[in-house]
């Protein structure tokens, strides 16, 4: 089973907001998922996100994969660079 941090994109037509969820891989992008661990809300001036670091961290450690959005998102809230350091040790 290959697990991913990715988006679920939630809101109306034209007004989306996208709540940051880790999900099996096969799952579609609105189906089932595991947990949710943070949101972001593109329409707010500045980009409005919340993340929930330890639990991210603890599903990364695990394996799980970002996606190429969350894994950008991670990295301007430093995340990923903590969990590069943490792993190779510095």
């Amino acid at each position: 089973m290959s697990v991913k941090i990715r988006m679920r994109r939630m809101g109306s037509k034209r007004k989306p907001f996208y709540r940051i969820v880790v999900a099996d891989s096969r799952m579609p992008r609105d189906g089932r998922f595991i947990e949710e661990v943070g949101y972001y809300n593109p329409l707010t001036n500045p980009d409005e996100v919340k993340l929930e670091e330890g639990k991210i961290f603890d599903w990364l450690e695990k394996g799980a994969q970002p996606s190429d959005t969350v894994r950008s998102l991670l990295s301007d809230a430093g995340i990923m660079k903590r969990y590069h350091d943490a792993k190779y040790g510095k």
